[in-house]
């Protein structure tokens, strides 16, 4: 079987293509190219570098696909219009829905491939002919959260190599493969922000304007840098006239006013209206019982997903901070069963 790896010059994905070669698999090796502001010094030749480094060391072929303006139409653009509303939206979730397993599959499928293959940490499981996405092994590199909006349809063409390996092992094996890449380190963000600050990066496409921080009661505390860069929950980014811990607890983009309060308790919701809802069975019936993420890498806490007319709520056994825009990722157990986006 023919298989397109989508390379991204870094280690995880260039196992993966090994341990496809190992396995037997006829493996392409495919870079896809995405947009980067022209203000911003972004990696991408150097991970294109890295990646035909990989596809020479294990001796398979090398392919490419710029994708760029669909990156920037699809999930630049989509990202700047939602922090313009006040709203803080995951584009890792946006671009492997758009992008890795949007054009990129429609393009490795067009040009012959079986199957689509690429570095995250999760798993796929067959039964009968049911595809199911698991968590990965190594809990603490576990890329679920970011595929929920995967449909079975995606699972049935789609491989995760290392999903079932902790981190360190990936790294031994790209020892044991030779791969010119091996001791690269891990990326920590978005190949388009770079090095600079995500106010520095939205502050080219959007106006920002420094404004007031009031407490619970209206009264003016402090100031901010423009209430587009704030999300519910956060402490950071802005000033107040005392030393104390505040979270915001609303942000109001036509008055430019974000409320902060030192109380955590006070960001947090026991329930959440959702839009967008995705479950990768489509069979599954609710209420469903369920744990869920509304943030990456947080501990699961228990929810009821309940479905009003058309639109869908989650009621959380317990007070949790819940960012209108962000992800609710719903589990059972190991099992990823689609989620939604949370709403004001």
């Amino acid at each position: 079987m023919r298989i397109f790896v989508g390379l991204s010059g870094g280690v995880d994905s260039a196992v993966s293509a090994a341990l496809l070669k190992e396995q037997g698999y006829n493996v392409v090796g495919a870079f896809i190219k995405i947009w980067s502001p022209e203000f911003i010094e972004c990696t991408w030749k150097e991970d294109r570098l890295d990646a035909m480094r990989v596809c020479a060391a294990l001796q398979i072929p090398f392919k490419e696909i710029d994708l760029s303006n669909e990156y920037k139409n699809e999930v630049v653009q989509s990202m700047l219009a939602q922090y313009q509303k006040g709203i803080t939206p995951n584009p890792d979730i946006l671009c492997n829905r758009s992008i890795k397993f949007g054009h990129f599959a429609k393009w490795a499928f067009e040009s012959g491939a079986d199957l689509i293959a690429t570095g995250h940490y999760a798993r796929i499981r067959k039964e009968g002919n049911s595809f199911q996405l698991l968590r990965g092994k190594d809990t603490g590199k576990d890329q679920s959260y970011f595929l929920y909006r995967l449909g079975r349809e995606d699972l049935a063409r789609t491989l995760f190599p290392i999903g079932e390996f902790q981190k360190a092992h990936v790294r031994k094996l790209a020892d044991k493969f030779g791969l010119p890449n091996a001791r690269r380190a891990d990326s920590q963000r978005l190949c388009f922000v770079g090095d600079v600050s995500m106010k520095e990066f939205l502050s080219r496409f959007i106006q920002l304007k420094e404004g007031v921080v009031v407490d619970e009661h209206g009264a003016t505390i402090g100031s901010h840098s423009g209430a587009a860069l704030y999300t519910v929950g956060e402490r950071h980014g802005f000033t107040t006239n005392d030393s104390s811990v505040h979270y915001v607890t609303s942000v109001d983009i036509e008055k430019n006013i974000v409320q902060v309060s030192r109380e955590r308790a006070s960001a947090t919701r026991t329930s959440v209206p959702l839009s967008d809802m995705h479950l990768i069975a489509t069979d599954s019936a609710v209420p469903l019982k369920v744990v869920a993420q509304a943030r990456y890498r947080e501990k699961p806490f228990e929810t009821e997903i309940l479905q009003q007319g058309n639109s869908f709520v989650a009621n959380f056994a317990q007070p949790q901070i819940a960012a209108p825009g962000q992800s609710l990722v719903l589990y059972d157990g190991v099992t990823c069963l689609g989620g939604a986006i949370i709403n004001r």
